[in-house]
């Protein structure tokens, strides 16, 4: 092959790594011959999909032959009503990762800023490389996002800002007083985009509800997932909230039928399944619970979360330990790539695979 096609890439693409996801149980089943599998890497749903959805993907099977309905008009207006919003400021995304890169493929050029903040969301740094903007990358405050140091950061090439709150994959959280100082603060021309990825899990009193401040910030977009808490990660649907404006622009960059037939059927009906999320944040309270009482015990230093998930410092490189827990048949998610190299991120699973990770912890760090 005489072609490079690579340095044929796009500049910013060619200085991009791959984004690398949780392994897939099958994969080591397949490396190890394992047969018992405990994944606890992704952040997923440990409960299974609602029953009510998998009735409602039955019920749609026979017409899979037929595209979707690109503009998703089932689903936005159940989104619509349940969080008092109108359709037009509706975008729908294969999961919210869909949204953001909608974002930068319709605000970002060469030569534009993109402030985020270090032990960010790795897809804002995608987003921004790819479209051969210029990261500026703020440092953390306690592992979370430094909104005095974000604010500074801003210039007249600043285009847009990515804050998730929850942040992954340290679990730290703005509440609403940080938000609104810090909104009241940032110039109309920047788009503040606030990733909610994992706000159904939180209880926290003062906790910032984004669609609320959306609603009194023009420039202000929020993206949320039918992922986490609603159980469909292996269905991508996803949506954003913004003034109409932004979504008008959206759509002119969003692929037609990005949200599949069996996605849209599913995300409706997970809506409105309030007893399945019930169950899955309660799940998750307990679970969170137990983390933090067994993590202590065995010494292990802890960022406190308020997502699904937690990041653990082993205190040392991560990364032999986590494959000592991958050969006890334990898939947790080593964040290196984060700049984290000594955590291990770890994903609230069911009771029992919360007792397996933590039996395989104690393992690894020689203790009982």
């Amino acid at each position: 092959m005489s072609c490079d096609f690579i340095s044929l890439a796009a500049p910013g693409v060619q200085n991009l790594s791959p984004y690398l996801p949780g392994k897939p149980p099958e994969e080591l089943e397949r490396e190890l011959g394992l047969t018992d599998v405990v994944k606890l890497a992704s952040n997923e749903n440990p409960l299974g999909p609602s029953p009510r959805v998998v009735e409602a993907i039955e019920q749609q099977l026979a017409g899979i032959c037929r595209y979707p309905d690109s503009g998703g008009y089932r689903l936005k207006q159940a989104l619509a009503a349940k969080f008092s919003l109108q359709p037009e400021q509706l975008t729908l995304g294969n999961g919210s990762n869909d949204v953001l890169e909608l974002v930068g493929r319709a605000y970002l050029q060469p030569g534009d800023e993109v402030i985020y903040s270090q032990y960010a969301f790795v897809v804002y740094s995608l987003v921004t490389q790819a479209t051969g903007a210029k990261a500026v990358i703020t440092p953390a405050r306690d592992w979370g996002h430094d909104l005095a140091a974000m604010l500074a950061a801003i210039t007249d090439k600043t285009r847009i800002i990515f804050l998730a709150n929850p942040n992954n994959p340290t679990g730290t959280w703005l509440s609403e007083a940080q938000l609104t100082e810090f909104m009241d603060q940032v110039p109309e021309r920047v788009l503040v985009v606030l990733d909610e990825a994992y706000t159904e899990y939180v209880d926290e009193p003062d906790f910032a509800n984004g669609l609320v401040l959306q609603s009194r910030y023009s420039n202000l977009m929020v993206t949320r997932t039918f992922s986490k808490a609603y159980g469909l990660a292996g269905l991508r649907v996803g949506f954003a909230v913004s003034n109409p404006q932004i979504a008008n622009i959206l759509s002119r960059v969003r692929q037609p039928f990005n949200v599949n037939s069996l996605a849209l059927v599913a995300a409706e009906v997970a809506l409105a399944d309030e007893a399945y999320l019930q169950q899955a944040v309660e799940i998750n309270r307990q679970g969170m619970a137990l983390y933090q009482t067994e993590l202590a015990r065995l010494g292990l230093d802890f960022i406190p979360s308020v997502g699904n998930f937690v990041s653990v410092d082993m205190g040392q490189d991560a990364m032999p330990l986590y494959q000592t827990m991958l050969e006890q048949g334990v898939i947790v998610r080593p964040v290196a790539n984060y700049a984290m190299p000594q955590h291990l991120r770890i994903s609230i699973g069911l009771p029992e695979e919360n007792q397996r990770c933590l039996e395989a912890l104690a393992n690894v760090v020689g203790r009982s």
